[in-house]
């Protein structure tokens, strides 16, 4: 039986095989692990789906192998290995290297944890079209190929098997139309030919960083909107509430409250208030959901991911600060599901333990929004009376994408959470 790299997320085309659990020779039952690979989100173990025993293990530890490429064989009990007509179709592996290529193409395909196989029909007109060189192509991908001028040959498919698909065909156009601004490594290297410096290769995340983000800054047209709160009425009752959670034995409370907490509580609850920007962008149609799924971005070494708290207008206060700390503690040890990080309706992004007073932030797509948190501070604020007092502050900014949120609908949003954070027993009933 052919073990292939399996599907781990909608937007995950490739991964990195870390560790082999077995040896050629081995073996092997239904829910063993196989291997460890690496995506640029998350480190998962791969079971075996089938009894019987490695015969070969056909890509090396270290090496970056697309989905759907075959990585081992397994024989039955006879002996024999079952081959099938995938191998003549799935990617190959690439093998690790020192300076890694250019980004995989984003893929939007369903989780699939299970390896498959592709079963062909015969081809008609309404059917994939195989082309010269044994290039598979959906007869969509071919029609918008044929309006862009597109040359099918020089199209890598992240469809099943390296079919290639519209979304490929669509990143072709949009790169087509770009004009080449970015100069090239040895360009870059040139202008520093005098100077000492270290060559960091990428690693999937940042390389996955670095596309995500220049796609979400070209596509996504940002407007933001920014305002101080008042979180002294918070602030005091987060202390309340603190010395108020109950301890074990060992005097450990129960829960800590943090302001980030208190900021998702509100976010999610501001979302339900104003339901049309609970949104997101989904191509030719505007998804709007039921529930406020938060992401919180949480800072990882050499990149970031966004954990989602789902439903969190209907989660207390402590069950937030629970989840919140158990997904931040996964994420860094690489140890999310991909179900965890995808998906969600907006993201908060909190940098205000870093004493930074104010930011802005970019949308993470699909996202209509995200919340930019900047530190909480005494400022001086002048009285009705022309007097000046000092009140706790923060600075906040609320960025929107404007295909979904308009600027009226972006500040009525804002304005639910800002009264939510100033009035923050409205949280609690």
């Amino acid at each position: 039986m052919d073990v292939l790299m399996p599907q781990l997320g909608e937007t995950v085309a490739e991964g990195t095989i870390t560790q082999w659990f077995k040896a050629v020779g081995d073996k092997v039952a239904p829910g063993e692990n196989l291997f460890e690979i690496e995506t640029d989100k998350a480190t998962m173990e791969v079971p075996a789906t089938a009894a019987g025993e490695l015969k070969e293990i056909r890509v090396p530890k270290g090496a970056v192998v697309p989905v759907g490429a075959i990585v081992a064989i397994i024989a039955d009990g006879s002996g024999a290995a079952t081959m099938s007509s995938v191998a003549t179709s799935a990617p190959t592996p690439r093998a690790p290297s020192v300076a890694p290529s250019a980004p995989a193409p984003a893929a939007a395909r369903p989780i699939q944890l299970e390896p498959f196989r592709e079963v062909r029909t015969p081809e008609r007109n309404f059917g994939p079209a195989r082309l010269a060189g044994g290039i598979v192509v959906t007869p969509l991908a071919r029609r918008l190929a044929g309006e862009a001028s597109i040359d099918l040959a020089r199209i890598t498919g992240s469809g099943p098997h390296g079919r290639i698909v519209a979304r490929d065909i669509e990143q072709a156009t949009r790169a087509k139309a770009r004009p080449a601004l970015e100069p090239g490594t040895e360009q870059i290297k040139a202008l520093y030919a005098e100077r000492p410096f270290d060559e960091v290769p990428l690693d999937n995340m940042r390389r996955t960083i670095a596309r995500r983000l220049t796609e979400a800054v070209q596509t996504i047209p940002h407007f933001y909107l920014t305002a101080d709160v008042d979180i002294e009425r918070l602030l005091a009752l987060r202390a309340e509430a603190n010395a108020a959670a109950p301890t074990d034995k060992d005097g450990t409370p129960a829960f800590r409250l943090s302001l980030n907490d208190f900021i998702v509580k509100a976010l999610a609850l501001a979302l339900q208030r104003v339901p049309a920007a609970n949104a997101a962008w989904a191509g030719d149609r505007i998804l709007r959901f039921k529930h406020s799924d938060v992401g919180v971005a949480v800072a990882l070494d050499g990149g970031l991911i966004t954990p989602v708290i789902r439903a969190a207008e209907t989660k207390s206060l402590a069950a937030i600060s629970a989840e919140a700390r158990e997904l931040a503690t996964r994420a860094r040890d690489r140890k999310l599901q991909p179900g965890e990080y995808q998906g969600g309706s907006t993201a908060v992004s909190n940098l205000g333990m870093y004493g930074v007073r104010e930011f802005t932030a970019i949308i993470n797509p699909p996202h209509a929004t995200i919340l930019a948190v900047g530190a909480a501070q005494r400022r001086p604020v002048e009285t009705a009376d022309g007097g000046v007092k000092f009140v706790d502050q923060m600075t906040v900014t609320l960025g929107c994408d404007h295909r979904v949120v308009d600027g009226a609908l972006g500040a009525e949003l804002f304005a639910a959470f800002k009264a939510l954070i100033e009035r923050p027993v409205a949280m609690l009933v």
